[in-house]
């Protein structure tokens, strides 16, 4: 395995004296470490197929056997309506601070299969990257907090602060019962603020710390014509066909300019102010680049507005999944009795999801022609945008741990995806997230062939180590 601790980067701080011992052990089990993390990332925690449910209670229980090697208390599950979450805390700082770690356990689907190189849950090192489902979103980031928490104990016997840990077992389905979970723990819960293992950084060029996130709203709706599939010659042209009825209706949602075509859909939207944009065209950033990382033929979308600008600070309305009448192989001439479409849509400051979701509803049933019956269905995510305080202690200490490390100031920047979490974290127990993950957007996220960088692994321990002395004994 390629289990080599990195070299410290040009530029990089030493590491401070209180924080030796510990660096030196994360050192020493550079190895283990990433062999723990193939162990992990090979059970197959897919939260989303009812056939990984004894997965999924096998990921918690290994999960919650790791805090506890690690030294942290009262280690339990805390059971929901789906799947379990996994809590332990070290409480031993009463003068410090304390703050909430989060992450999740549970991972997409690895379908389509045949587009792996490697098997999805035989995580592969090939090179200086680890292959699997999970590797970058989110078990390699999750693990490594643990391990940096382990290593803090055994090498000086107390955390620097006071730490409690939650991770979820459903965030890749919405994060559906966590709410309700939250609000029933939220005395267990009480923190100064989260730091998330969840997210990731922009490039890895450059060092970097997300401070918004788009929120989401999700839906889906189908199309019902006759009663069952017909022959397209006897009965094409006398009855509406539902997929084109659904087509015209997906077609409907956007103008030739880019712009979603939904009445209300901008209601609370506010322009960037001006030294916001220049500060996103400041950043490195190439839309050539970008397409060559992607495989597009050219950048689309709201007119206007740069690329940057559109992932991040404006709102989207998107086609997940459109699907209906024959798709086999060769010829099967039919008229469909049914089409079916998977909508999300990406939301900024100022909108809010039941708002959105409601307007779009209209939009679609005012739209409906006339020889089909529609019929909508919410989906399993909704959760506002978000964006951290400029003056929040974390956000200062994140930027100037990820400075010391990497050599270089971190940029900070916008996330395009959505963390449902985050809002329920804000709503229910009036805590701010700081984000802080070594996963990379360009880690074939929810797609086949995911992978993690190795050098991540041990980037993110050291950085998570100086950034807990930094909030707790070294502030």
């Amino acid at each position: 395995m390629a289990a080599r601790w990195p070299d410290p980067r040009p530029g990089a701080a030493p590491v401070p004296q209180a924080l030796a011992p510990v660096l030196a052990l994360l050192r020493e089990r550079a190895e283990a470490s990433l062999a723990e993390l193939v162990e992990f990332a090979g059970i197959p925690s897919v939260s989303a197929q009812s056939a990984h449910a004894p997965d999924m209670a096998r990921a918690a229980g290994w999960l919650a056997a790791r805090l506890e090697r690690a030294g942290l208390e009262d280690v339990a599950l805390w059971p929901t309506a789906g799947h379990p979450a996994v809590y332990g805390h070290w409480l031993g700082a009463p003068e410090a601070r304390t703050v909430l770690v989060y992450g999740h356990y549970d991972v997409q689907p690895p379908e389509p299969l045949e587009l792996w190189e490697t098997p999805p849950f035989t995580p592969t090192v090939v090179g200086d990257r680890l292959y699997g489902r999970g590797v970058s979103d989110d078990k390699g980031p999750l693990l490594l907090t643990v391990q940096v928490l382990g290593a803090l104990l055994a090498a000086q016997g107390r955390l620097p602060l006071n730490v409690k840990v939650l991770f979820e077992g459903e965030e890749e389905v919405g994060s559906a019962h966590l709410g309700e979970l939250v609000a029933r723990r939220a005395a267990e819960l009480r923190a100064d603020f989260v730091i998330s293992a969840d997210g990731g950084m922009w490039s890895a060029d450059f060092p970097s710390l997300t401070v918004s996130g788009r929120g989401i709203a999700a839906m889906e709706f189908s199309v019902y014509g006759p009663a069952r599939d017909l022959h397209s010659g006897r009965h094409g042209g006398a009855l509406h066909n539902p997929l084109h009825a659904a087509a015209a209706l997906v077609a409907s949602l956007h103008g030739e300019d880019g712009r979603v075509a939904v009445r209300g859909f901008y209601d609370g939207v506010a322009e960037l102010p001006a030294e916001e944009r220049a500060a996103l065209a400041a950043l490195p950033h190439s839309d050539a680049a970008y397409l060559d990382q992607t495989g597009a033929p050219g950048v689309y979308g709201e007119a206007g507005y740069g690329t940057l600008e559109r992932q991040w600070h404006r709102p989207t309305a998107e086609v997940n999944g459109l699907w209906g009448g024959y798709t086999g192989e060769g010829s099967k001439t039919v008229l469909p009795a049914e089409a079916h479409v998977k909508l999300s849509c990406r939301l900024v400051p100022g909108q809010d999801p039941e708002d959105v979701l409601d307007k779009l509803a209209a939009h679609l049933r005012a739209r409906t022609p006339p020889g089909v019956r529609l019929e909508l269905r919410p989906g399993d995510h909704t959760g506002r945008a978000y964006a951290l305080a400029p003056d929040h202690p974390g956000r200062r200490a994140a930027l100037n741990v990820l400075r010391d490390v990497y050599g270089q100031p971190a940029l900070e920047v916008g996330m395009g995806g959505s963390i449902p979490i985050l809002d329920t974290f804000r709503s229910v127990l009036g805590l701010e997230t700081l984000l802080f993950s070594f996963a990379v957007g360009d880690e074939n996220i929810h797609a086949p062939n995911e992978f993690f960088r190795i050098g991540r692994l041990y980037e993110g321990q050291e950085a998570w180590a100086r950034l807990l002395w930094a909030l707790g004994d070294g502030g």
